[in-house]
């Protein structure tokens, strides 16, 4: 058996005013002009707007927006810290330049054993060049 549904019914009519009225934004302009008010939309307005600021708070808190405001108020810790990374980074310099300026001479020392023409001729020329620096310039 099938059912029969009234084609214009008031009900009807009245559930799709409600459905309308649900759809639309409400906007303080529109609670002024006296529109339907629903308190569904406005508490599911409500709700959004409440996860929002959830959200923002917790990217505030993960971005650490307290402890950079403690190190504004205090300028000797961040003087200090700036200090301490500057030393780390100097240090770790100098031991990574050390590191790659040991590893290429020793390449080339390896290289220079070998007795290749071309490039034991060049690493020749490399020597001479510093050698005649190192005579003009006594300190």
């Amino acid at each position: 058996m099938t059912q029969h549904r009234p084609k214009a019914d008031h009900a009807n009519s009245a559930d799709k005013a409600e459905r309308k009225n649900t759809e639309t934004p409400i906007s303080a302009e529109g609670m002024l002009q006296n529109k339907v008010y629903d308190p569904h939309a406005a508490e599911e307005k409500m709700n959004v707007i409440y996860e929002m600021t959830l959200k923002w708070a917790h990217q505030l808190e993960q971005s650490r927006i307290i402890e950079y405001t403690e190190l504004q108020r205090r300028p000797w810790s961040l003087i200090w810290r700036n200090v301490l990374a500057g030393t780390a980074r100097g240090v770790g310099i100098a031991v990574g330049f050390t590191f790659f300026a040991a590893t290429i001479i020793y390449v080339l020392q390896t290289l220079g054993a070998l007795n290749l023409p071309i490039i034991g001729d060049y690493i020749a020329d490399i020597v001479r060049i510093v050698q005649r620096q190192l005579e003009l310039n006594t300190y």
